[in-house]
């Protein structure tokens, strides 16, 4: 069975006409998509593919309900933004408890002189992921698939659904509201980090 160059709708026919193999297809298609959407929510490379893995189970297990009213990328992409809320919002209480530890932890390193401690929990990458988290969905999204993602402008577009041209303005525009939010919210960090 060759499902290759086959569109969404008919490898999700194949799959509910019962050929399940054809659903790989859909996971070899969609997988960077996934992964990169995750990372968007989470940080940790091994949540994340946990939770991508998830996504295409429950993916797998709704798609008669998918329609075709909207493009398979937009339903894939709500099926893992509810998925990663729901990841997350098991983990808050474990994540509270880790931030109370994380502070003590701190405490320690200041009076025990291990500044670089300190720094490199303050690192740029966190740093950047907080910031990158206060802009809205669209800043977000396209930062993630052009930087994390490593997508170009034409797949961003294929997946946001606009023009490559569209995507390059609101990347710059993404770009240029991330570093008003670094500078506004974390121009001490990055001070202390240059300063070190």
């Amino acid at each position: 069975m060759i499902t290759t160059g086959l569109t969404d709708t008919e490898i999700i026919s194949r799959v509910l006409h019962g050929e399940q193999t054809a659903f790989s297809q859909v996971v070899e298609r969609y997988q960077n998509y996934v992964f990169t959407l995750v990372l968007r929510f989470v940080d940790n490379r091994e949540d994340a593919e946990e939770i991508a893995q998830d996504v295409f189970v429950k993916a797998y297990r709704s798609l008669a309900d998918f329609r075709g009213e909207s493009k398979f990328s937009t339903w894939l992409f709500t099926i893992t933004r509810t998925t990663c809320i729901s990841f997350l919002r098991k983990k808050k209480l474990s994540i509270q408890s880790l931030d109370n530890e994380k502070t003590g932890l701190q405490v320690e390193n200041k009076e025990s002189g291990f500044r670089a401690n300190i720094i490199e929990q303050k690192s740029r990458h966190n740093m950047l992921n907080e910031a990158i988290r206060m802009l809205g969905p669209d800043d977000g999204q396209v930062l993630n698939l052009f930087y994390k993602g490593e997508q170009t402008l034409d797949e961003i577009g294929k997946i946001m659904g606009l023009d490559p041209k569209t995507v390059k303005v609101k990347l710059h525009r993404a770009r240029q509201r991330l570093k008003d939010k670094m500078e506004k919210y974390f121009s001490h960090e990055v001070k202390e980090i240059q300063d070190d």
